[in-house]
């Protein structure tokens, strides 16, 4: 006559506990699955904003490098047209919250026109835009990213652009530019507020 075991005494598992130690081990790989893809969107949305940063702090750096070399700084008042630009350039001039500065470049001929420098806020698009063949339609190309929009907060402000007069007169004032960029980022349906601002010292001796 064969023994009867006991459940207890044979030690295996009904498929009752089978099917939940498998539910709770798909809960615990589900639960670890979406850490994951979540800590990968984060990551990948702060890889996107250190690009857009970077290409800002770019478009900061060349503004002030090439300001520093420059020379013959000429500031525009926020909302003044291309067209008006291109057809005033020449006079050196200051302002405490322009939208464009014209500029020769290190390299330039002061008598060229044709050859300045001038980078140009759009404040209606919230672009910044750069041309180096004075101002002339077609010639300006976007330096900030899609992403970013500035607001009006945004300028140029020069002081000491006009040269010192003749027998010791006039400006005795170096001349001197500050840039400020402020704004939006909009990446991945997040918008972040920024604002940057740097200044940029005329490197000639201009007083």
């Amino acid at each position: 006559m064969r023994p009867t075991i006991s459940k207890t005494e044979s030690g295996g598992y009904t498929i009752i506990e089978t099917m939940i130690a498998t539910s709770l081990f798909i809960i615990v790989v589900m639960a670890g699955m979406g850490a994951l893809l979540n800590a990968n969107r984060v990551h990948q949305k702060s890889q996107d904003m250190r690009s857009i940063i970077d290409n800002l702090s770019f478009a900061m750096e060349e503004m002030s490098r090439n300001l520093r070399t420059g020379y013959r700084y000429q500031c525009f008042e926020k909302g003044v047209g291309v067209d008006i630009i291109q057809g005033n350039l020449g006079t050196t001039a200051s302002c405490p919250d322009g939208g464009a500065i014209a500029f020769e470049s290190g390299e330039g001929d002061s008598t060229d026109l044709t050859d300045q420098w001038v980078y140009y806020l759009d404040l209606d698009g919230g672009k910044l835009y750069k041309s180096a063949e004075g101002a002339q339609l077609g010639t300006f190309y976007q330096l900030t990213p899609d992403e970013v929009v500035l607001d009006n907060a945004s300028g140029f402000s020069v002081l000491g652009a006009e040269p010192p007069a003749e027998g010791g007169g006039g400006d005795r004032q170096q001349p001197l530019v500050t840039i400020r960029l402020v704004g939006t980022i909009t990446s991945k349906g997040v918008v972040t507020p920024f604002s940057l601002q740097t200044s940029a010292s005329h490197r000639l001796i201009d007083i």
